[in-house]
């Protein structure tokens, strides 16, 4: 009687899938879901061993007041806006080391906290919407935008995820170097300032995309999830990252699967799925020892 329940259950769910991906906008969502998981997961061990886990958080909130911006000007392509504001941020937070006046961290804060307020005040001065709290929530936590991509959203989403991959791929070794010692690098007459700049240039190029999928509160955590769950079990770089990018995709695809079949919002269900994922592997990591 179980079996009998469990495979009428499980038909019912394939079914309600089927029905479900007869539709556009869903396997848009799927496919641009999981090339942003993937590129979004590569610099994620990178971040965590310099200590930059927070950067995300920074940079998420410059692009949502750069789209807030963007929404008042009614630029068709946002991006147009949004992807240089946030590559110049990206690249101011990353060169602010310890000798400027002020400190990486503070200026993180400053930038975060002055972005998200500026971006939420222009959207209530001068917007237009007649549901600017239903806009903020979207662009905040990412309940909505991701399944209402458009065609043209998906293939600037695939042409941005192939360009970070490529970019990630071509200077494998030299993030490598730079992430476990910059000052012997910097010694060695390699130019660690300039690794430091195309880092972040594919980290803001990342944080854009995923801003359509979790949203600017949740970025942070679709990036350092899966690198800190894989870090539970490997310990090599190369092992860590395959791990982390497996781990980022699959975690995408179940909770955009378990959005629509729930219909709760896809980036808080992504995250949660994440979550659950870490717990997981961190007690597998115990049991390793």
């Amino acid at each position: 009687m179980f079996f009998k329940c469990t495979g009428y259950k499980m038909s019912e769910i394939f079914n309600k899938l089927y029905l479900y991906f007869q539709f556009p906008f869903v396997y848009y969502a799927m496919i641009a879901g999981i090339l942003i998981a993937l590129c979004s997961s590569l610099l994620g061990v990178t971040l965590v061993l310099k200590r930059f886990s927070f950067i995300g958080d920074g940079l998420s909130h410059v692009a949502f007041g750069a789209i807030a911006i963007a929404a008042v000007m009614n630029l068709t392509n946002q991006l147009i806006l949004v992807l240089p504001v946030t590559i110049i941020c990206a690249i101011l937070l990353l060169s602010s080391g310890q000798n400027s006046k002020i400190k990486g961290d503070a200026a993180l804060a400053m930038i975060s906290v002055g972005s998200l307020a500026i971006g939420y005040l222009i959207l209530n001065l001068f917007s237009k919407s007649s549901n600017l709290a239903g806009d903020v929530c979207a662009a905040l936590f990412g309940s909505t935008s991701i399944l209402t991509l458009t065609i043209t959203d998906v293939w600037i989403c695939g042409i941005l995820s192939v360009l970070v991959v490529v970019i990630f791929l071509l200077f494998y070794h030299k993030i490598f170097a730079v992430t476990f010692d910059e000052d012997f690098m910097t010694a060695t007459g390699v130019k660690a300032k300039t690794y430091n700049l195309i880092m972040a240039t594919i980290f803001a190029v990342v944080i854009v995309l995923a801003m359509n999928l979790v949203g600017a509160l949740l970025i942070s955590a679709l990036v350092i999830f899966p690198a800190l769950s894989a870090m539970r079990v490997f310990k090599s770089f190369r092992a860590v990252t395959i791990c982390a990018v497996i781990i980022s995709v699959i975690c995408a695809t179940l909770g955009i699967l378990i959005s629509i079949l729930a219909g709760t919002p896809v980036g808080s269900t992504i995250v949660a799925v994440d979550i659950v994922c870490f717990l997981i592997f961190s007690a597998a990591g115990k049991l390793k020892g």
